[in-house]
C-alpha cells in the first residue's frame, strides 16, 4: 500500500481538528478559500471548522464524458456550500450522511477523507454530538 499525499498543499490542516485554510485579505479582511497562492496580499488563515448547510444537491448519474474522465462505475454522492461562520461559504461533497437527512441550516464540519485511495482531501459531514 502506497503513501496518501494530500490533495494540495496548504488547503487544510488536521490537528488538533480538521480545518480548511482561507485567505485574509491583508487591507480589506475580507476571507476566500483557498489562499491564493503566492499573493502578497492574503495571509492564511485557519477557518472555522463548522458550519451550517446552505445549500445542496445530489449527483445521481455518471457525468458525460468529456469533460468527466473518471471510472465507468458511478456511486451517487451529495454536495454543497457550507457556511463557515464569519468567513466564507465553501463547495465540497458531502459523507456520512443519507440524502435524506440533508436539511438547510443543519451543522456540518470538516473532515478529512480518502479519494481514489492515494490522495487525501476535504468533505464535510453533520456534526454527530454524543
Amino acid at each position: 500500500m502506497g503513501q496518501t499525499v494530500d490533495i494540495a498543499e496548504g488547503l487544510f490542516v488536521d490537528a488538533p481538528h480538521p480545518a480548511l485554510i482561507g485567505g485574509r485579505h491583508r487591507e480589506t479582511g475580507g476571507i476566500v478559500f483557498p489562499c491564493p497562492a503566492g499573493s502578497a496580499d492574503h495571509e492564511p488563515v485557519v477557518l472555522p471548522r463548522r458550519g451550517t448547510l446552505w445549500s445542496w444537491t445530489v449527483q445521481r448519474f455518471r457525468p458525460k464524458t468529456p469533460p468527466y474522465a473518471g471510472p465507468e462505475e458511478f456511486t451517487p454522492f451529495a454536495l454543497g456550500y457550507v457556511e463557515l461562520p464569519g468567513a466564507v461559504i465553501v463547495e465540497a461533497p458531502f459523507t456520512d450522511v443519507a440524502f435524506d437527512e440533508l436539511r438547510i441550516g443543519m451543522a456540518m464540519e470538516t473532515v478529512l477523507v480518502p479519494l481514489n485511495g492515494k490522495v487525501r482531501t476535504f468533505a464535510f459531514a453533520p456534526v454527530r454530538e454524543g
